[in-house]
C-alpha cells in the first residue's frame, strides 16, 4: 500500500479511536485526547524538522517545551506592583550587569586575538562581573520573593493576551536553540544528544528554583484563555446558551465543557494545519533537497558547497521554536504552569516515539504518530485497569494479590509502549507513514 492510500486511511482510523473514545466513554474524554494529541502532534513535528530533515539527535526537547510555558505566564499573568516596588528595578539591572559582563568577554577575547594575557584578561572580566552581578541579585532575588509568598513572591508578567505567548514562547526556545546550537552542533551525534540534555536540565532547574521569576515549584496558577476560547462560567450565564442548551436536551454545565474543549481544538487544529502547509512547503522546496541531502551524505553536501554547521543550526532553531509554540499551547491549556511536570518521559522519550512510529522525515507522519501515541499512552490505564479486574475477578475482594495488581495497572502503559513500538519497528520499520 502507497502512501497516498495509506495516509488519509490512517488517519481516519485515528479519527475512528476518538470517536469510538467519545461513545463508549464520554465526549469530554475524547476531547481531552484530540487536544493535547493536536499538541503531541505539533511537537513531533518540530523534532521531526530537526531528526528528519537534518538527522539532529536533539535530546533537550523537554527544556524548549518548558520555554514555551514560562513564555505564556510571563506574557499573560499580570504584573505583581508591589514586588517590582521591592526588586523589580534592582532585578532588571543586575541582569543587564550579568548579560553585559558576558557580551564584553567576548568583545575582549576578540579584539585581544593571540595576545599574551587575553585568557587572563578575559577571566579577570568574568569574575568581577560575576562578583557585581551576585552582589546585585541576592538583595533583589530576596525582596521579590518576600511581597505575599504564599500566593505571589514572583514579578508577575505583562498582561498582554495569551495568543502573543505562542510565538514569543517559540522565540524563547529558538534564542535558547540558537546558544546550544552554536556551542554544541558541531559534535557527534552522541555528544550533541548529551549536550542538550544536559541544557534541558539547565533549563528546567531554573525554572523549578527561581521563585521570583515563575514561582518555582508553587506553581502558577490561573492563566488567562485566549481568544475566542469562553469560560465555562460565562456561558452558563448567557440566556443564549441556556436556552440552546434546554432545546437540545443537555445540562448547561456539561455542554459549557464541550464548548470550551472544542474552541481550544479549533484553535488548536488550526495552528496545526498552518505548521503543516508551511513543513511541506520548505520540504518539498530546493531548501528542503539541500537538508536531505545534507542528512544523507555530509561529506557530499560540503564538497557541493554547503555550510553543513550553519544550515544544522538553521533547522535545529525552527524544530525548537516548533516545540516552544507547542510548549506555550499547552500551559494555556491546562492554565497553570507546573514546572514538576516537565519529566523526560513523557517530554522527551515519547515525543521520539511518536517521531519513529510515525515516520521520520514524514510530516504527516510525525502528526499521527503524535496522535496515536498520545492515545494510546493515555487510554493503556484504564484499559489495564480494567483487564486486571477482569482477571482478578475470581479473587476475594480483600486479596493482597489482587490489589496489588489492581493499584499497578498504570505501569502497563511503559509496558505496551514498548511493545508498541517494538511491533511497529519489526513490521514498518520506517514508521506507519514512511519518508518517500
Amino acid at each position: 500500500m502507497n502512501n497516498a492510500t495509506r495516509t488519509p486511511l490512517l488517519f481516519a482510523c485515528m479519527g475512528f479511536l476518538i470517536i469510538a473514545t467519545g461513545v463508549l466513554q464520554s465526549w469530554d474524554s475524547a476531547l481531552n485526547l484530540l487536544n493535547f494529541g493536536l499538541i503531541a502532534a505539533i511537537m513531533a513535528l518540530g523534532v521531526n524538522m530537526q531528526w528528519g530533515y537534518a538527522g539532529l539527535f536533539n535530546v533537550g526537547i523537554m527544556g524548549f517545551v518548558a520555554l514555551g510555558g514560562v513564555a505564556a505566564v510571563l506574557v499573560s499573568m499580570p504584573p505583581v506592583n508591589d514586588a517590582w516596588a521591592q526588586g523589580g528595578l534592582r532585578m532588571i539591572f543586575a541582569l543587564a550587569v550579568g548579560v553585559g559582563t558576558i557580551i564584553g568577554a567576548i568583545m575582549v577575547f576578540r579584539r585581544l586575538k593571540a595576545q599574551r594575557f587575553r585568557g587572563l584578561i578575559v577571566l579577570a572580566i568574568l569574575v568581577i562581573g560575576a562578583m557585581i552581578f551576585r552582589a546585585l541579585f541576592g538583595p533583589a532575588r530576596d525582596a521579590i520573593e518576600a511581597v505575599n509568598p504564599a500566593g505571589e513572591g514572583y514579578l508577575g508578567g505583562l498582561g498582554l493576551p495569551i495568543l502573543l505567548a505562542w510565538p514569543i514562547g517559540a522565540l524563547f526556545a529558538a534564542g535558547a536553540a540558537w546558544i546550544v546550537g552554536k556551542t554544541a552542533l558541531g559534535l557527534r551525534s552522541d555528544y550533541l544528544a548529551i549536550a542538550t540534555l544536559g541544557i534541558s536540565e539547565i533549563i528546567l532547574a531554573v525554572i523549578r528554583n527561581e521563585d521570583w521569576l515563575t514561582r518555582g515549584v508553587k506553581n502558577v496558577n490561573g492563566l488567562p484563555r485566549p481568544w475566542p476560547v469562553p469560560y465555562e462560567i460565562e456561558l452558563q450565564e448567557d440566556p443564549g446558551f441556556l436556552a440552546r442548551a434546554e432545546a437540545w436536551g443537555m445540562d448547561p454545565v456539561g455542554l459549557s465543557t464541550l464548548t470550551v474543549k472544542l474552541a481550544y481544538a479549533g484553535l488548536f487544529l488550526l495552528v496545526l494545519l498552518i505548521l503543516m502547509w508551511l513543513a511541506q512547503k520548505a520540504l518539498q522546496s530546493p531548501w528542503g533537497r539541500m537538508m536531505r541531502a545534507i542528512r544523507d551524505n555530509e561529506t557530499a553536501a560540503e564538497a557541493m558547497g554547503k555550510d553543513v554547521k550553519k544550515r544544522h543550526l538553521h533547522i535545529f532553531v525552527i524544530g525548537s521554536a516548533v516545540c516552544g509554540l507547542a510548549g506555550a499551547m499547552m500551559t494555556t491549556m491546562d492554565g497553570l504552569l507546573n514546572p514538576g511536570a516537565y519529566q523526560p518521559l513523557r517530554y522527551t522519550f515519547l515525543i521520539w516515539v511518536m517521531v519513529i512510529v510515525g515516520g521520520s522525515g514524514n510530516n504527516w507522519g510525525a502528526v499521527l504518530g503524535g496522535m496515536l501515541v498520545w492515545f494510546l499512552y493515555v487510554q493503556v490505564e484504564p484499559l489495564g485497569t480494567w483487564l486486571m479486574s477482569v482477571m482478578t475477578a475470581g479473587l476475594d475482594d480483600g486479596s493482597a494479590l489482587k490489589q496489588h495488581l489492581i493499584d499497578n495497572a498504570i505501569y502497563m502503559r511503559f509496558l505496551v509502549m514498548g511493545i508498541f513500538l517494538l511491533l511497529v519497528l519489526r513490521f514498518s520499520p520506517r514508521g506507519l507513514i514512511p519518508e518517500r
